[in-house]
């Protein structure tokens, strides 16, 4: 009788492990991952008490996501256009 008590409570353990380790604060993968984009384009984890760092950071990081969006629309205008 103990042993079984002991597994139902490991089960128990393990399934509210998995809970939370798959949606930490009730948030949905898709929000995890805008607020990781938007964390990350503005610079979150920079030195925010160097602010030539912290600027060049935004900025290159911007720089970067309009260059990449550039080449996607340009790639798919390459392609629809039968290259």
């Amino acid at each position: 009788m103990a042993a079984r008590q002991d597994r139902d409570l490991e089960s128990r353990r393990i399934l509210e492990r998995v809970e939370r380790e798959t949606t930490p604060g009730g948030t949905s993968a898709v929000t995890r991952a805008a607020r990781n984009a938007r964390d990350h384009v503005t610079a979150a984890d920079a030195d925010r008490s160097d602010p030539i760092e912290y600027w060049g950071t935004r900025i290159g990081r911007a720089l970067g996501l309009l260059i990449a969006l550039g080449l996607m629309v340009w790639l798919v205008l390459f392609i629809s256009r039968g290259g």
